[in-house]
Order: structure tokens, then C-alpha cells, then sequence
């Protein structure tokens, strides 16, 4: 996925702040997911919610006020609630990597209490 930085995206030094990488994150498992044709809303209106459980994150390089950035995602250690999301963003024009990091995520019911993956979700997350 590609994403480009905002101003509203960095701090006084036109440096993204550090905390919008896990919204990069996101925004990049959400493309991911619909990619593979996993509906979130359509999940969530069942009562299947994913919640970050864990999130890990290391800062190689800082991007700026205007890089352009892809964000690279694989999902592995698929488990009976829970899978690990990777993730490696790098900048556009030179393939600098910028940023690596995970989060795992659990799959909960609407009271937050840890369900089984449903079957199809499975399938989408191990599918190549």
C-alpha cells in the first residue's frame, strides 16, 4: 500500500511523529483484509471484533513532510484466536527501509471475551 505524508502527519521538524506509524499500520491491515475480501464491518455486525493485543515497533529512519511511503504487510502465526500482522514501511524513492513492526491481534466477541478465528477468516489470512 502506498500513503503519502501530510503535514498534519509530522512535528515542528517535518518528521512523521512517531505514533502515526501504528496508523499506518492500521490503515494498511484494513487494505490488506479487504484485499482478501475480509469484510470488518460485516464481522463486527456478528460480534467478531479484532483488537490489537500487542503492538512492536522500530524506527530505522525518520520520513518527512512529503515522502512517499509503502507499507508492506504478511500475516503469520495464525492461531486459534490470534494472529501476528508484520509490517515494513519504506520510502518510495529509494526503498529506505523506515520502520519494521508487528501487532498481534485477538479475535473477541462484542464483551471482549477471546472467540475462535471463524473458518473463512482463516482461510483468507493464510491464503499466499
Amino acid at each position: 500500500m502506498e500513503l503519502k505524508v501530510y503535514y498534519e502527519d509530522t512535528d515542528c521538524g517535518g518528521v512523521v511523529y512517531y505514533a502515526n506509524y501504528l496508523r499506518y499500520f492500521e490503515r494498511a491491515r484494513t487494505e490488506r483484509f479487504a484485499g482478501r475480501g475480509i469484510d470488518l464491518a460485516a464481522y463486527q455486525e456478528k460480534g467478531v471484533v479484532f483488537a490489537v493485543a500487542n503492538a512492536a515497533i522500530e524506527y530505522k529512519s525518520p520520513a518527512r513532510y512529503g515522502d512517499i511511503l509503502e507499507v508492506e504487510t504478511a500475516v503469520e502465526g495464525v492461531k486459534g484466536s490470534s494472529f501476528t500482522v508484520q509490517y515494513i514501511i519504506r520510502r518510495k524513492k529509494d526503498g529506505a527501509v523506515l520502520v519494521t513492526g508487528s501487532t498481534r491481534m485477538a479475535c473477541v466477541n462484542a464483551a471482549m471475551k477471546p472467540i475462535r478465528l471463524p473458518d473463512e477468516m482463516r482461510a483468507a489470512l493464510l491464503a499466499p
